[in-house]
């Protein structure tokens, strides 16, 4: 009997503890602002992957063709899709995006809407399918596949009419029923509008258009400057603003002439109504399209890692294209130096001095132990340090198991709870013990690497000087980086 009533007790305290522990729990922050949907999470954690322009004009030598090239022209000697998505998987990227239909109204893949396609080609007797190919290398790779349809046709009978819209909409749908739709990770759509046929201009019906792929793919993030997955960010230099929000005002706004100004795609809008990141897209030549004439400029490597910092390390991803040369191949000059570009990276970020830090910070939400300074240390992506509600300036310390030489610092937010850092300082602690001032930015986002001279320290100290709501921060992560010229951006 004694035996029994000590384990009724037992039982007893355990259940008032569990019951105890569930009422005190701390709640998590509530979601500031709009919010990534985990479509857009997912897109964003890839950050980088390829933009693959071709078509006749990687044969003419032309960036925009003007519809009338005859559909002989082109005619790729060994096209291998194959070995654009081996290529890409090789160099670091997490997908490929196809302009499967340029301004010129070329397709390629045999369309039912259009007679200037790969069918009116001379290519594989008018039997190849390019859009077919690359989706199913894409597949067998395990790379995601995306897609750019430009509206513009300077080809179509019917551009510039009333019905060219649903004709375009029916394109659009051909390609989400035929190539795996529910697979595709982005739609692109360019925002171009210019003459078609006898010199006349479309007025895009964008709601069919984005309604039209949405009801294949709920989950699709589509890219126009408005989004309304992800944005342009206003230039095509590799570039996103010092100052970049995920967030943007797109009310009133539509993509190409209707879009917001460059600054403003560039930098986002602090409190803006709509979840739309910005993504960098920019080509590793100087123009979209192959040409020969660019073979011996192909961007440096101290090109490249510079748009890497300011792409991915200012809360963009990079969308970095390379261009199949007329055989239908990257060519040998545009690989070797991606791979350059993947083991540089590689390097530079392979050990986090940070790692076995101890950890501290103004103040932890709730005192509990799962909003914890410590969890900034952490791989795991959804643990992260918070403080209080209202507390929106706040420091978070680490002291660096010993003394280390470094040159950058990675910031990550916890973006499904908004974006919420507008202004930040880094400082270190020297030597003598005394904190002094590294470096100060502003937005942070789902990802911030600050570059500066290397500097030796035994801590780091990130202050929150501006905040619109309670911080939260998932990762900070020391690194000395390979030294290298830095091109001025």
């Amino acid at each position: 009997m004694k035996k029994e009533m000590v384990l009724t007790l037992l039982a007893g305290s355990l259940l008032f503890g569990a019951l105890f522990g569930a009422c005190t729990a701390v709640a998590p922050p509530s979601p500031y602002g709009p919010v990534p949907t985990p479509a857009q999470l997912e897109w964003q954690k890839m950050e980088y992957y390829m933009f693959v322009h071709f078509g006749p004009n990687t044969f003419t030598d032309v960036e925009w063709g003007d519809g009338k090239e005859d559909p002989q022209v082109f005619r790729p000697t060994a096209l291998d899709c194959r070995q654009w998505v081996e290529t890409a998987r090789n160099a670091g990227m997490k997908g490929i995006i196809l302009t499967a239909k340029h301004h010129d109204g070329f397709c390629l893949w045999p369309s039912q809407y259009s007679t200037h396609t790969v069918r009116e080609s001379g290519w594989k007797e008018g039997k190849g399918d390019v859009l077919r190919e690359l989706s199913d290398a894409c597949r067998e790779y395990g790379l995601k596949f995306g897609v750019y349809l430009s509206p513009w046709d300077r080809n179509h009978p019917a551009y510039g009419t009333p019905g060219y819209n649903r004709i375009f909409a029916g394109t659009l749908q051909e390609v989400y029923t035929q190539y795996g739709g529910n697979e595709i990770f982005e739609q692109w759509f360019d925002g171009a509008c210019g003459e078609g046929p006898a010199g006349r201009k479309q007025e895009y019906d964008w709601e069919l258009f984005r309604q039209t792929v949405l009801s294949f793919n709920p989950e699709l993030v589509i890219f126009s400057d408005v989004g309304p997955g992800c944005r342009w960010m206003g230039n095509e230099r590799g570039v996103a603003g010092e100052t970049n929000w995920s967030t943007l005002d797109t009310a009133g706004f539509t993509p190409g002439l209707g879009a917001p100004s460059s600054h403003v795609l560039n930098s986002g809008n602090r409190g803006g109504q709509a979840w739309v990141p910005a993504e960098t897209d920019v080509s590793i030549r100087p123009g979209w399209f192959y040409s020969p004439s660019t073979d011996d400029r192909v961007k440096s490597l101290e090109q490249l890692t510079d748009i890497y910092y300011t792409s991915i390390g200012r809360n963009s991803n990079l969308l970095l294209n390379v261009p199949p040369d007329r055989r239908g191949r990257i060519h040998p000059n545009d690989s070797a130096r991606l791979m350059e570009f993947r083991d540089h990276i590689a390097a530079s970020f392979q050990t986090d001095l940070a790692q076995g830090a101890g950890a501290s910070a103004s103040s932890v939400r709730g005192n509990s132990s799962r909003y914890r300074a410590a969890n900034v240390l952490s791989d795991d992506y959804d643990t992260y340090w918070a403080t209080d509600d209202g507390e929106q300036t706040a420091w978070l310390e680490l002291s660096l198991p010993s003394e280390q030489t470094f040159n950058r610092l990675l910031l990550q937010e916890y973006i499904p709870l908004g974006q919420r850092v507008a202004r930040f300082t880094v400082e270190i602690r020297g030597a003598a013990g005394a904190w002094e001032k590294l470096t100060e930015a502003t937005t942070i986002g789902y990802k911030r690497i600050l570059r500066f001279p290397a500097v030796t320290a035994s801590g780091v100290r990130v202050r929150i000087d501006e905040a619109l709501a309670a911080p939260v921060l998932n990762r900070i992560a020391v690194y000395r980086a390979l030294e290298q010229a830095v091109v001025s951006r």
